[in-house]
């Protein structure tokens, strides 16, 4: 099951508000009662990573965690580890796979889980 909660993206950018400059500057996505606008808010879902071969290799790392949007799913995942790791991560991906509850995946719309395998493609036979 995966974990999820919530987590309040809080801008940091400041604008002044009615032209008054710095004294009268507010954080935009704030009202003046301190509430966060209900924008600022969203659920996300922790997602344990392993890498094995060729993959590990083009991530450097052999598993992390990374927190993903509530309902992510293998093509977004996808696209965070090509963002992440580049040119060599995307190989792997054009050919590898996801395992996922013991199950090979590779279907963009497919949910992720709490744990993600990312296999290279095996050679032999």
């Amino acid at each position: 099951m995966n974990r999820t909660y919530v987590r309040v993206l809080i801008p940091s950018i400041w604008a002044p508000r009615g032209g008054q400059g710095a004294r009268d500057a507010h954080l935009v996505g704030h009202s003046t009662d301190g509430t966060v606008a209900p924008s600022s808010i969203v659920a996300m879902t922790l997602v344990t990573v392993r890498y094995f071969a060729a993959a590990a290799e083009a991530a450097g790392v052999d598993e992390e965690r990374l927190e993903l949007t509530d309902g992510a799913t293998l093509g977004a995942l996808r696209d965070e580890l090509v963002a992440r790791y580049g040119a060599p991560m995307q190989r792997v991906l054009r050919s590898g796979s996801f395992l996922i509850d013991g199950t090979v995946r590779r279907e963009a719309g497919h949910p992720v889980a709490e744990r993600v395998d990312i296999l290279p493609p095996f050679a032999g036979g």
